[in-house]
């Protein structure tokens, strides 16, 4: 198979992820690799000279200051020189031949495809997703509500082999690059989701079809523990879904920032009166409720929102 497509990978100086991430890449999948970016984002020098030193053949793309999920990869993303992007997020493994797989998929498919995603499955072989339907407001709510499950079948999810579906999940995907590029990259008003939603959207907009191929496979390890940074990474995923989901309409913004502010008054609530040593899950809780409620009116933006509470 001629080497076609450029791979890129955002690593926020995570060398215990990333690595195996590279390693599985590497073996089998080879051979559709034209090139290989990894954006090292906040990298320590130790880190940063290791991974020159075992993966000479990445190109290493520095980042620092403060930056999310679409900035960084569009470091990487406008030097592609490949006829197809896939985008992967550090914390996978690939299976051999996948790479391959996906670009032989866009052989079967009708030329207006932009994107084609395997089935994304966490370590327990449970589906995380494999399609994604259309994202409305009202699905954001259900989904705040923790009332949305993405592995029931639907038009546009789960279904078998080959088939069209709607949006994007950003831990992995393979677009064609003339496409990608045609929608300027990802959205980079968005810090941390809904940058793959968003990019799915767009290509349908475009007049361009999203697809995902049930028979592939990708391991995600994402999971299950509360991050240290959700005081200031919650703030600024709910504005960019405001942003989102809001659609510049006034109504469904205020509609949606008063909902968001009350559920987050409850959650507070639940944990005003619990232990909460700091550092501890209920402190992480209680300041990321107490966090996304001072924000839920602001008109900030999301990277605004994240360095005003970020400790970096």
């Amino acid at each position: 198979m001629p080497q076609v497509v450029s791979v890129v990978i955002v690593c926020m100086n995570r060398p215990d992820i990333l690595f195996p991430c590279l390693d599985s890449l590497r073996e089998g999948n080879a051979d559709a690799v034209l090139e290989t970016f990894v954006v090292a984002y906040r990298f320590s020098a130790e880190n940063l000279a290791l991974l020159r030193e075992k993966y000479p053949w990445v190109t290493v793309t520095l980042s620092d200051g403060v930056r999310g999920f679409s900035e960084n990869n569009n470091l990487a993303l406008r030097h592609v020189r490949g006829e197809y992007c896939f985008v992967v997020n550090d914390d996978t493994l690939l299976p051999p031949g996948l790479v391959g797989s996906l670009v032989d998929d866009f052989g079967k498919l009708p030329p207006e495809a932009a994107a084609v995603s395997p089935c994304i499955r966490f370590p327990s072989g449970k589906v995380q997703t494999c399609g994604r339907a259309p994202w409305t407001a009202w699905r954001y709510v259900k989904h705040y509500l923790h009332r949305v499950d993405e592995t029931v079948p639907t038009r546009w999810s789960m279904q078998e082999g080959l088939f069209r579906t709607w949006t994007l999940n950003g831990a992995c995907f393979l677009a064609r690059t003339s496409v990608f590029r045609e929608a300027g990259w990802f959205d980079e008003r968005f810090f941390f989701t809904p940058e793959d939603i968003a990019l799915g959207q767009l290509f349908n907009a475009l007049g361009h079809t999203v697809w995902a191929d049930s028979a592939l496979s990708i391991t995600h390890l994402a999971g299950g523990s509360v991050s240290r940074m959700e005081p200031a990474i919650k703030p600024a995923r709910v504005q960019g879904a405001l942003i989102y989901y809001g659609d510049g309409k006034w109504f469904r913004i205020f509609a949606l920032r008063v909902f968001i502010w009350s559920f987050e008054l409850i959650r507070a609530g639940k944990y005003l009166f619990t232990s909460r040593p700091e550092g501890s899950r209920n402190d992480i809780m209680f300041r990321t409720a107490c966090n996304v409620m001072r924000t839920a009116f602001s008109k900030a933006t999301p990277k605004e929102l994240f360095i005003r509470f970020s400790r970096l």
